[in-house]
């Protein structure tokens, strides 16, 4: 098995509907970085991704989803059970990969045995989630800026954040 080569597809996706300079991503010479002041089992901490996460109804209602979202920034309980959780997301590269893996990319569950363990004090009580705007402009001025605020009113500590 070979792996899935996104960034060649997503190069190729964007020239296919019209864009005639190649994607872009984000490229920073200079990245903030802050030392972590206590160990890793003093802390809290929390699930930041891009992966599009929703969680199922229990009724012929809308998913419990649209009510946490601001922007393009949603927030869920981290202790939602992971079978109550699925990826609504319908753009993806069916033939190459599938969504039934929730903690592939939404990993939840391996922050909680982390906890178990002992090896992080908590997980936080929200996960959060940022729909991919393809902005690098409004991820660093609106989104980023959101989850920081969430991260902070949770007391969260360090972030695992999960690209998709």
């Amino acid at each position: 098995m070979t792996h899935v080569r996104y960034i060649d597809k997503t190069r190729a996706y964007y020239k296919s509907i019209g864009y005639e300079k190649p994607y872009q991503w984000a490229h920073f010479d200079e990245v903030p970085f802050a030392a972590l002041d206590k160990p890793l089992s003093e802390c809290r901490i929390a699930l930041v991704s891009t992966s599009d996460i929703a969680i199922k109804s229990d009724d012929d209602g809308p998913d419990l989803h649209e009510k946490f979202l601001v922007g393009s920034v949603y927030s869920i309980s981290s202790d939602t059970p992971l079978a109550n959780l699925y990826s609504p997301q319908e753009h993806y590269d069916v033939n190459a990969t599938h969504l039934d893996d929730i903690d592939s990319f939404f990993p939840i569950t391996r922050l909680h045995e982390l906890a178990a363990e002992g090896r992080v004090r908590e997980v936080a009580p929200r996960c959060h989630g940022v729909y991919t705007a393809y902005s690098q402009r409004r991820t660093s001025e609106i989104d980023g800026p959101e989850v920081l605020k969430r991260c902070r009113e949770d007391g969260v500590d360090i972030a695992v954040l999960v690209p998709v």
